[in-house]
């Protein structure tokens, strides 16, 4: 369970700062301000995407394992 929540954290840090920076520079630009907007956007997005990925991860991780688990089955069926 810490495994899955440092990992939550960190991608959360990556992938909040990223998506946030490029929208942010691309609907307003780089004004005087942008710096403080941004930060606020980086941890409004961090607040919201953690418990997502916590949440939703382990599902999604499932949905893949199946679709791949099928896959696989498939191949020696052959």
């Amino acid at each position: 369970m810490k495994q899955r929540i440092a990992f939550a954290m960190i991608m959360g840090v990556i992938t909040t700062g990223i998506i946030s920076f490029s929208l942010v520079s691309i609907n307003i630009g780089f004004v005087a301000n942008f710096l403080v907007i941004w930060l606020k956007s980086w941890i409004m997005a961090y607040m919201l995407v953690i418990p997502v990925i916590l949440i939703v991860g382990p599902r999604v991780q499932k949905m893949v394992e199946a679709l791949f688990k099928d896959a696989v089955t498939q191949e020696f069926d052959k």
